[in-house]
């Protein structure tokens, strides 16, 4: 029986690897306007292995991967880094990030939605740029665009000028916008706001603080966000375009979008068939460590912890008072610590600790003899600490690192601090509850082993579905009717208002009658009392 089915795997083993290079040697715009360092871990991946599968790929960055030299296929155009912070720093009155932690959800939304604003002005600015939407040979120069799904909408409009379907990458993974964009409903009762600390079990106070907060960001969207990107988009086209579309009609021309997201992580919700799933799209084969990092660790004999707090977050900016509290614990333990640390010139250093301002984390994860991850909860490093099965130990600061941290400590493999009232005591009772309690690694290596069993890889998963779309001219049947909907046919509010009306109108009638009866009646005993 199984030599008779041989040959049946050997064809569809064929007909995989077909549909995988079909595309090969198409010609991709890529345009990432967001000067966010952490989210081209995932763009830059796929940029290259675009570029190693025969693509011809022209990349608009903020971040240069000359060094890399990938090769004739690969064209960038270097735009400058707009500079964010000084905006942050206005709306939230903070000095740093670590001081953001209680900082409103309303604010986080005003600050993704200003940015931004601002970034896709100021790249359409840039005379790279300019050059790229001035050019006279548009036609048949490109197969497809690709772009980042996080509030760089204004860059949708390069596919309406090349006329060539759009992909777009979220490195954020799901989010609470995207029902619209896709066509599908995502239930509040379920399905948590990314900025909002909650899992997918809420209680009924936790469900109106996420109806508030999801109906805000809808709101928000519909009648300030699109507005001023629409705005950007007449100030930059109007004089050479005839009309200039708006953003929502440009959305409407997304194939698919890759999320950064996958299960275990996120939990169950609606998802159309354009929206393709990839969550740990960054994550490389490992690689061996420099010799100083291998020694440091294969001399751990009591075992590793690694502590980061990403590329946006600085363990240098923490208070003098915090930073003793952590000093004094690891100082005071058995383990090695490996900490990614801005200023290597940290006084009263312990022995056993040893920081760079930068370490190569998914390598560094991936070594038997580290025991725990101290994280802020970003998506990458929760993504790379649930590959190698590492438990976490989470500080989360901002936007989706609360609901990422609860998420996890949901399944039994993180534990969670509040940087700003941490203790000592607290902080070594949790350290010591995730080394020597075996729970947490054991759950931590089955939420490995279901994030690793796919039927494609997160890579292979994302070329297949770039190919897909080229080969299928934008791929147009996998679009949802739900995205020509305006807002208020989407979410059925026009029928909850003629229900209300079809309710209330006998009601209103039975009020009129009733209350002409009353008057009429009143009437007839004043003419009676008067004769």
């Amino acid at each position: 029986m199984q030599l008779k089915s041989l040959p049946h795997i050997l064809l569809l083993s064929m007909v995989a690897l077909h549909q995988l290079d079909s595309g090969a040697g198409s010609r991709i715009l890529a345009a990432f306007f967001f000067p966010g360092r952490s989210h081209f871990m995932m763009t830059n991946a796929i940029i290259r292995e675009l570029v190693k599968r025969g693509h011809e790929v022209t990349f608009i960055t903020p971040f240069s991967l000359a060094k890399e030299k990938l090769g004739p296929n690969y064209k960038e155009i270097v735009i400058s880094q707009y500079y964010f912070w000084p905006e942050i720093q206005k709306m939230t009155k903070r000095s740093s990030i670590l001081e953001m932690s209680d900082v409103d959800n309303l604010t986080f939304l005003r600050i993704a939605n200003v940015i931004g604003v601002h970034s896709t002005d100021f790249a359409f600015e840039q005379p790279e740029i300019q050059a790229l939407i001035n050019a006279k040979d548009k036609e048949g120069k490109y197969d497809l665009l690709l772009a980042e799904q996080f509030f760089n909408e204004g860059a949708l409009i390069l596919g309406h000028l090349y006329q060539i379907p759009t992909i777009t990458v979220s490195t954020f993974g799901n989010a609470n916008y995207l029902s619209q964009l896709f066509g599908v409903v995502s239930p509040w009762s379920y399905v948590p706001h990314a900025y909002m600390p909650y899992t997918d079990k809420m209680t009924l106070w936790e469900r109106i603080g996420n109806v508030a907060v999801s109906g805000s960001e809808d709101l928000i969207r519909e009648f300030s966000y699109y507005p001023h990107q629409d705005a950007i988009l007449q100030k930059h086209f109007s004089k050479t375009l005839d009309r200039v579309p708006t953003i929502k009609e440009l959305e409407r021309n997304i194939s698919v979008v890759l999320l950064n997201s996958y299960m275990p992580l996120a939990s169950p919700r609606p998802i159309s068939y354009n929206m393709i799933q990839v969550g740990g799209v960054h994550i490389q084969p490992t690689k061996a460590l420099p010799e100083d990092l291998k020694q440091f660790l294969d001399g751990a004999t009591h075992g590793a912890i690694y502590f980061s707090l990403g590329s946006h977050i600085r363990s240098a900016d923490m208070p003098p008072e915090n930073l003793k509290i952590f000093l004094d614990v690891f100082g005071r333990l058995k383990q090695r610590v490996l900490w990614k640390f801005e200023n290597e010139t940290l006084p009263n250093l312990p022995p056993n600790v040893k920081i760079q301002s930068w370490l190569p984390q998914a390598d560094i994860l991936a070594h038997p003899n580290v025991k725990v991850f101290i994280a802020h909860g970003g998506l990458f490093g929760t993504q790379e600490a649930v590959h190698n099965g590492v438990p976490i130990l989470g500080m989360p600061v901002f936007f989706d690192q609360h609901m990422n941290i609860n998420q996890v400590k949901k399944a039994g493999y993180a534990l969670g601090l509040d940087y700003q009232k941490v203790t000592e005591e607290e902080l070594r009772e949790s350290l010591l509850e995730l080394i020597e309690n075996p729970k947490y690694r054991e759950n931590m290596r089955l939420a490995s082993k279901v994030f690793r069993d796919r039927p494609l890889s997160a890579m292979d998963t994302a070329m297949y579905w770039i190919n897909y779309v080229i080969e299928h001219r934008g791929a147009p049947h996998l679009v949802s009717a739900g995205v020509h909907l305006p807002w208020y046919q989407f979410y059925l509010l026009d029928i909850a208002g003629l229900a209300l009306v079809l309710i209330l109108l006998p009601i209103i009638a039975l009020h009129i009658i009733c209350r002409r009866s009353y008057k009429s009646m009143n009437s007839h005993k004043l003419k009676a009392k008067t004769n």
